[in-house]
């Protein structure tokens, strides 16, 4: 009695793997590309106008205003020196002239016809000259990278950087410590000590942020008049040493992430507030100590209307926000050189922000996280 067979199932080994775990993987790659994608976009628009302000600061007036100001990249049109038989050397524009055999050539125009001029061969001068046939005009010219990184030093020269740089970090340097001062005892006063009416006065600073400058301007400059301020560094220094409530607000929310056992094991060791605050609260508290430091060191750099208005007349004393555009009014013609000073006035601050950003970034980020 034959034996009856049926046939067995098989399986291959290269089959296509439909778990849900590698879908939900997929799908979390596409998400962050996606993300990445778009940050990369924003970015990039973010940076085009920092990159057009240095390719235009390393510009001639001619390569902006010229027959290249179409071009992104400083290009300049090439020359080749050559002196003609009884004639001094002259520079000659060189431009692509089409050959018989189908080919380009860059050739400098010699002398300039209507229906046929002379070039000459860069490459091999002593061939003499090459008659060309046809309209030169119809030509296209040659071109170099030509950058010219001597605005820097003109500009640098021309708007006194030496003394705008001297007087905005005197500005900044003295209202920083002004502003720590200031703002981490307060700080600290509203994250550790027992006030009547404490959660009542931080709301009521805290609501002094909404409320615009331009509402205080004119009382304020009219006390700093009454008192013969107008005119010197006063007005701009004197005020942050009386705390600021952003930057009260952020050293707020650090100090009371730290554990009050730390303060109770000071104290028991005979430490009183101010021996708690040095040796317990700031050194644990340096990345929202900087952080805070940062936030006022590049807004007395960028600060321009206070100094406006009150060093008004006093050309000696301003800062560089000041300083740069006045130069820009009086140098608008030359846009090189007002996209020179621009980026000279961004360096100290771009520096600052790249060597700090890792404790910058995590102050930030920890100072907005509340008890």
């Amino acid at each position: 009695m034959a034996a009856i067979t049926s046939p067995s199932k098989t399986t291959t080994s290269n089959a296509v793997n439909t778990s849900p775990f590698y879908s939900v993987q997929l799908r979390k790659f596409a998400v962050k590309a996606m993300i990445t994608m778009l940050a990369f976009v924003f970015a990039l628009a973010y940076l085009l106008p920092f990159g057009n302000m240095a390719l235009i600061a390393v510009k001639s007036t001619d390569q902006i205003t010229g027959s290249t100001d179409s071009n992104i990249l400083p290009l300049s049109p090439r020359t080749f020196t050559y002196a003609l038989e009884g004639e001094d050397a002259e520079p000659y524009d060189i431009f692509e002239v089409p050959q018989e055999d189908g080919t380009v050539k860059e050739l400098a125009l010699i002398r300039r016809g209507r229906q046929d001029s002379d070039f000459i061969d860069p490459a091999n001068p002593d061939a003499g000259l090459i008659n060309w046939q046809g309209s030169w005009r119809t030509l296209d010219q040659a071109y170099e990278l030509d950058f010219h990184f001597e605005n820097f030093g003109i500009a640098w020269d021309l708007i006194n950087f030496p003394r705008l740089f001297f007087n905005t970090l005197a500005i900044a340097m003295i209202g920083l410590v002004g502003t720590l001062l200031s703002s981490i005892c307060v700080a600290y006063a509203f994250a550790r000590f027992p006030i009547p009416g404490k959660n009542v006065l931080f709301i009521a600073l805290i609501g002094t942020i909404i409320l615009p400058s331009q509402v205080t301007l004119i009382p304020t400059y009219a006390f700093f008049a009454s008192i013969g301020w107008t005119g010197t560094w006063l007005p701009l220094i004197v005020p942050h040493f009386f705390a600021n409530a952003y930057n009260v607000f952020l050293l707020r929310q650090f100090f009371m992430t730290l554990p009050r056992e730390l303060d109770e094991a000071a104290m028991i060791d005979g430490a009183g507030p101010f021996r708690v605050l040095i040796s317990v609260i700031i050194p644990q508290a340096w990345p929202a100590i900087i952080s805070v430091g940062l936030f006022h060191f590049l807004f007395a750099w960028n600060d321009y209307f206070g100094p406006l208005i009150y060093l008004l007349g006093k050309p000696e004393l301003v800062p560089i926000s000041v300083g740069v555009q006045v130069f820009n009014f009086q140098y608008g013609p030359r846009p090189e050189l007002v996209q020179a000073t621009s980026l000279m006035a961004m360096v100290l601050p771009l520096l600052i922000f790249i060597f700090a950003q890792k404790i910058f970034m995590r102050g930030v980020v920890i100072t907005g996280v509340d008890k």
